[in-house]
């Protein structure tokens, strides 16, 4: 009997030990699926400092401003015989220096999308409009009649437009209209880079 005891004994210990000897694991396709791993997370790496790059490459431009802040009182600009650029001298945001509040024009300093807006206020007897303009080629106006019973009004339009670096854009006032300006900053322009090209 104790030898049938110690052949099972004999007979589990190698059972155990080819199990021990051969493994479940196979090592090689292991091997091969973290390479796969490690190759796509330094592509992702690649792609990941491409993006920030891109980024911190794209200048930042955007500005805000409006027609001259007065603390007291008001005046209007205008009207003239020919259409004139305002400017708009109060510059509240002027990211990327890209406006000029001396001369009231936009210079792109990249090829991209961007967007424009601009916003005339008319509290009195006489007409107003502006016009948006492109290297100077009008892009969109708005107007505003003398007010009637309210004696205000506001109007304004937008453009998003496709500028080569060194286009300019600024707002005139039309021909024979005038616009006013008081401490309120209610006659404004504004622009911002969308995306580079």
């Amino acid at each position: 009997m104790l030898l049938w005891q110690v052949l099972f004994l004999l007979f589990l210990w190698s059972t155990e030990a080819q199990d021990i000897l051969k493994p479940s694991v196979d090592i090689i396709g292991e091997l091969s699926r973290l390479r796969s791993l490690e190759e796509k997370v330094k592509a992702m790496e690649a792609e990941m400092a491409e993006l920030k790059r891109l980024i911190t490459e794209q200048p930042k431009v955007a500005f805000s401003a409006s027609l001259s802040a007065l603390e007291f009182g008001s005046k209007n600009i205008g009207p003239y015989p020919e259409q004139v650029t305002l400017v708009y001298q109060n510059a509240f945001t002027n990211i990327g220096s890209a406006y000029d509040p001396n001369t009231g024009i936009f210079t792109a300093p990249v090829r991209g999308v961007y967007y424009f807006s601009f916003v005339v206020f008319n509290p009195y007897d006489h007409s107003t409009g502006l016009s948006l303009m492109k290297n100077g080629q009008h892009v969109v106006s708005v107007s505003d009649n003398p007010p009637g019973v309210d004696t205000e009004d506001t109007a304004s339009n937008a453009a998003s437009l496709l500028l080569e670096k060194g286009d300019q854009v600024c707002v005139q006032l039309m021909q024979n209209r005038k616009v006013y300006s008081d401490k309120f900053k209610r006659n404004t322009f504004s622009g911002h880079l969308l995306y580079g090209m």
